[in-house]
């Protein structure tokens, strides 16, 4: 017994060494990849800026599809570009998450009010006409990055952790299921809820 425990004491290090190159080698891939994925951000934001929307979407959806977490930037890039090619639905699905992430605060904030507008407005005289419309990317597919303190504003009771339903006699008030006393969710139970996956906890 006390042989092996010698054994594997003196040939430990070697073992790490010999994975470091490996970890190491991983490690540089997800470096690679993850400049790449910006790399294509970024020629999304240049051919939007320039009018070519569609380049532009191929960009924002390689970027959408090669990142583990989507950032808030890109939920902002992804929902005007999509208001320029006239997917009212899906820009209007993520500018929100812009919105819902960033509130009144974030850099682009004050845009995506305006688009949000603009785009809902689209969308409904689009479906008075009964215009069908083409195959929409949506968010509840992807993992939302909130940020750096990991946690979001509740979208179904928009932070009051109260949800007011219009009733015959009156308004009638009652506790969100979803998230804390504060209005808020955890990154985790905000892309849950997104997937309609998130359990209410009363």
């Amino acid at each position: 017994m006390i042989r092996q425990l010698l054994t594997l004491i003196l040939f430990s290090p070697l073992l790490v060494c010999a994975q470091s190159p490996t970890q190491e080698y991983l490690r540089m891939q997800e470096q690679v990849k993850k400049a790449h994925v910006s790399q294509q951000l970024d020629s999304g934001v240049y051919w939007m800026s320039v009018g070519q929307y569609n380049l532009a979407d191929e960009k924002f959806l390689y970027a959408l599809n090669n990142s583990r977490s989507v950032t808030s930037d890109l939920t902002f890039y992804f929902g005007k570009n999509s208001f320029f090619l006239r997917k009212y639905k899906q820009s209007i699905d993520w500018l929100n998450k812009y919105i819902q992430l960033k509130g009144t605060n974030g850099q682009f904030s004050a845009e995506a009010v305006e688009l949000l507008e603009q785009a809902q407005a689209g969308y409904l005289k689009e479906k008075s006409l009964e215009v069908k419309a083409s195959q929409q990317v949506l968010s509840h597919n992807y993992d939302i990055d909130c940020g750096p303190t990991g946690k979001v504003i509740c979208p179904t009771c928009k932070g009051n952790h109260v949800i007011i339903k219009k009733g015959i006699i009156g308004d009638e008030y009652r506790t969100c299921p979803y998230c804390d006393e504060h209005g808020i969710l955890t990154c985790d139970e905000y892309n849950a809820l997104l997937r309609g996956q998130l359990k209410p906890k009363i």
